[in-house]
Parts: structure tokens; sequence; C-alpha cells
């Protein structure tokens, strides 16, 4: 077994994540455009999520940027008026949670644009997944704030619950009520029949992750999550796009960066459009990468787990407790990712000050 290379760190381990508070019946959430814009065909997956969320018991609102034909090269706008939008609903206190309408190629520009104050005085929910888990990686890191790798307008609310057997959806609609009004453990997630061990073994810790490139990226800059953050962590990513070969290449940065060695377990998801997994008979297969990065690592893997572009998503809040048994092919969240609606203390505000 390969020894963990920084179990003798002597760096603070992350304190207790920043949860938000639960919402409730009634609370305003705001679907914005936290990086690319909103394509005339898509308009109606906008107006499909607002119904999912007005089911769901909570009084959805678009945010201005959320427009058909705004757009700035591959983004809705500029990086700057995407921050100044996102500070005004972090800033403002009747908005209680915001909901990414898509992913893209923008939040990098404006990572250091948010206002981490607000964040701190005052922690949302911020749902989304591809490029919005950039933000989630960034700003545990900043403030703790646990971030809800989730489902978006566009491409989950709005057409991946659409599509789903009624009682998958209704099971959906449940598991996201239960995780963002709920303060007791979701506990299990529901499986599901494309769920594999690539390793067996059992693992407990807080959920870090996203897309995977973007792991990989975010940790090349001061927004990276520490690297002690990961001992014991139970690591999450997926992928979309590019070659089966882009994903060893990134998986080898997690190597090179120490965090392979730090981990307790891994959960991948369902890979979409990598050219080279595509086939039912590729070679290598995903399974095949993986172990191969890992070498004599014995940390158990979970494969094919519905989250990510391959969707609809199981929520994975980036900075909650998990226990992952590969064998059995279960995860559970052993952690609420919200608090009880009351106002943060202190000690909330000042936890991640610098």
């Amino acid at each position: 077994m390969r020894a963990r290379i920084l179990r003798s760190m002597t760096a603070a381990a992350p304190s207790p994540p920043l949860r938000p508070r639960a919402l409730q019946a009634g609370d305003l959430v705001v679907i914005a455009s936290l990086s690319g814009p909103l394509i005339a065909q898509y308009e109606p997956n906008v107006q499909k999520t607002v119904g999912v969320l007005e089911h769901m018991g909570f009084r959805p609102r678009r945010a201005p940027l959320l427009e058909v034909g705004r757009s700035h090269w591959w983004s809705a706008a500029e990086p700057a008026e995407i921050a100044a939008e996102l500070n005004g609903l972090l800033r403002d206190p009747e908005v209680r949670a915001i909901i990414a309408n898509d992913g893209g190629q923008t939040a990098f520009g404006y990572l250091d644009l948010i206002d981490l104050e607000a964040i701190r005085t005052d922690p949302k929910p911020i749902l989304g997944y591809s490029d919005i888990s950039l933000l989630h990686l960034a700003l545990y890191a900043r403030t703790g704030l646990v971030g809800f790798h989730a489902d978006m307008a566009t491409p989950g609310f709005g057409d991946g619950w659409q599509s789903a057997p009624p009682p998958r959806r209704a099971e959906l609609e449940t598991l996201y009520s239960q995780l963002l009004t709920g303060t007791d453990a979701i506990g299990a997630l529901p499986g599901g029949p494309s769920w594999e061990c690539w390793r067996p073994g059992r693992a407990e810790g807080p959920l870090i992750g996203g897309v995977i490139n973007r792991i990989a990226l975010v940790q090349a800059t001061r927004f990276a999550v520490p690297l002690e953050w990961f001992d014991g962590a139970v690591l999450f990513w997926e992928e979309m796009g590019g070659l089966n070969s882009y994903v060893w290449s990134y998986l080898h940065v997690l190597r090179h960066a120490g965090i392979l060695d730090l981990i307790s377990g891994m959960v991948v998801g369902i890979p979409r459009e990598i050219a080279g997994l595509e086939s039912p008979d590729a070679s290598p297969t995903l399974a095949e990468i993986v172990l191969d990065v890992l070498g004599d690592r014995d940390i158990p893997v979970l494969g094919n787990v519905q989250f990510g572009h391959a969707g609809p998503n199981l929520p994975m809040p980036v900075g909650i407790r998990a226990r992952l048994d590969a064998q059995q092919r279960t995860l559970s969240l052993l952690e609420p990712a919200v608090r009880p609606p009351a106002a943060p203390t202190a000690a909330d505000v000042a936890r991640f000050s610098p």
C-alpha cells in the first residue's frame, strides 16, 4: 500500500463547512447566467425550470443577464458584469438561493471579483455543475461555503428532469427538497444500475470535486483548495468532451499534486462525449484509465454514478461528509448541507475571515 505523503503535515484541517440557511416555502430562488449565454432554443428550458421550482414551493425569478440574445464572446456578459450581478444576489437578503442557468467558460474570469464577505455574512446555496464547479471549489477554499454540485436550469431542471420517468422525477424532487430545506442528513443517495465497483473498499470523508479539468486547473491558482484539505476526502469527478487521454492526463495532474496520495475514496461520474470512451468495447475503459493512474493506492472507487453532464444529477455537496462503500455500490451523505433558518453567528462570519 502506498503511504499517504501528507499525513504528518501540521497545517490545520478545514473548519466545519459554511452551510447556507435552509430554504423555506415561498423563498426567493434566482436563476442566473453565471457563465454561458442563454441560447434562444433553450428559453423553454428556463420556463420549465420556473415551473419545477414553483412546484417545489419556492418563488423563482430570473436575473437580468438571463436574456436571450445577450452575450459577450462565449459568455453571457463580460466577467465583471457577471460578477456584479452575482454580488448583488449574494448581498440581497431576500435572495435565498442561486441556480446557474448553464455552464460554459467564464468563471475563471471573475473569481477575483466575488464578494467573499457577502458569502461569509449570508451564505446561500449556489447550484450548478460544469464551469460552476469551479465556483464551488474556489468559494469552498476561500470561505468554506458548501457548494451544491447539482442540476442547473437549461440542462437539468428544464431538460433532464423533463424527460425522466415520473417516478425518477418525483425521487429527484424529493431529494432536492430535502437537500435545500432539510436539516437532517439525507443518508444514502438513490443508486442506479449503472453504478460499478471499480475497486472495493469503504471510505468516509468530506466530498470534494467537480469537473476534473476544473479541479486540475484551479489547483494551479491562488484559489486552490488547500492540499491538506484532501486528506481523507472522498474525491468525486466527471468529465465531458475531449479525449480519453485528456482524462488520463488530468488524473496524473492530481497525482503529481499529491491529491491521490491523500484521498480516502473516489466517485466517478458517467462520462459524456469523450472520444475513445463512447464505444461499449472501448479500450482502455474509463475504469482501466482510473486504476492505471491510481496504481497501488488502496482506495475504493465507485464508477458511473449519475452526476455531472450525464445527469439528471444526484447532488454532491462540496464539503459535506459522505460514506462510500464501493463493493455495496452505496454513497451516503452523513451531514445536512444546510443549517436551520436562523441568522449566522459571529463565529460563522469570522471562521474563514482573513
